[in-house]
């Protein structure tokens, strides 16, 4: 028995070392994973325009996994590839088009919809910093590509809606909000070092988390943040609780990955088993 069970651990210890992929979804918002034609020994590097984009190994082979914009047009896009060489080649992917619905949210909170001179400064302050998060990159061999669920709850908003606000549309919804009471735990769902904790006057108290190859999280709405600024993070972490600061009508986390510096559908990055009692509410 006991050799059994120590043979399961070690099968489980080399499935766990194994670099995953994101699912594919070849659409503005989601997640394109591009094979790249190199037999370099070393990590290629792979651009969209001129950001960098995440190159990763699975079985041998090397694989760009990219971030598309909700703005990109369907059709035919081209990756830039150097390899540690110094060879140049151009990668060809295919986009295509993806219809999002319509959120429309109630606000008793005029503010939140429009903002005076005073909240418009602080708004700037707000963006810049957030904006300094979504631009990181850290080096890292083999970024953590699956991921758990942050928290426990119904889906409250989807990726990709177009919002209006009291009749006024403003930006889609970049990330999923998932319902759950007031207090409940927030935990990481990989490995992940903070790189980023404050409270803004849309987002409220918000952490970010870096995850490697550009992979940022964001956590928004917080009631309490209970990680650090530089601190490394397990899967599993509580790294604070849901609240219902920012803008909100309600207790839920809004729940935000960036790839690339783009936004995409988080629940991409979510085996299909921890998503199949996880549905939007009514």
């Amino acid at each position: 028995m006991k050799r059994v069970l120590a043979l399961s651990t070690l099968l489980l210890s080399f499935a766990a070392l194994a670099q995953t992929l994101p699912r594919t979804e070849s659409v503005p918002g989601g997640v394109a994973v591009v094979p790249i034609e190199s037999s370099a020994p070393h990590t290629p590097r792979a651009y969209l325009g001129d950001a960098r984009v995440m190159v990763v190994q699975q079985n041998e082979k090397w694989f760009a996994v990219v971030g598309l914009p909700l703005s990109f047009r369907n059709g035919e896009h081209e990756l830039h590839v150097v390899d540690d060489a110094g060879r140049k080649q151009a990668q060809r992917f295919t986009v295509r088009s993806k219809e999002y619905g319509v959120q429309r949210i109630t606000l008793q909170n005029k503010r939140m919809v429009n903002p005076t001179g005073d909240d418009l400064k602080r708004i700037d302050r707000d963006s810049s910093e957030i904006q300094r998060a979504f631009t990181k990159w850290r080096e890292l061999g083999a970024p953590p590509l699956s991921f758990d669920l942050p928290v426990e709850g119904p889906i409250s908003g989807v990726f990709g809606t177009r919002r209006f606000f009291n009749d006024q549309e403003r930006q889609p919804h970049n990330g999923v909000d998932l319902a759950a009471p007031l207090g409940t735990p927030i935990r990481a769902p990989a490995d992940a070092v903070v790189i980023g904790a404050g409270d803004y006057f849309f987002n409220g108290r918000t952490v970010f988390l870096d995850h490697g190859q550009g992979l940022i999280s964001m956590y928004n709405h917080m009631d309490r943040i209970a990680v650090t600024l530089g601190e490394t993070v397990k899967r599993g972490q509580r790294i604070g609780d849901v609240g219902m600061t920012g803008r909100v009508t309600g207790p839920h986390l809004h729940w935000g990955v960036s790839l690339n510096n783009v936004r995409v559908d988080p629940l991409l990055f979510v085996p299909e088993e921890l998503l199949k009692n996880l549905t939007p509410t009514k």
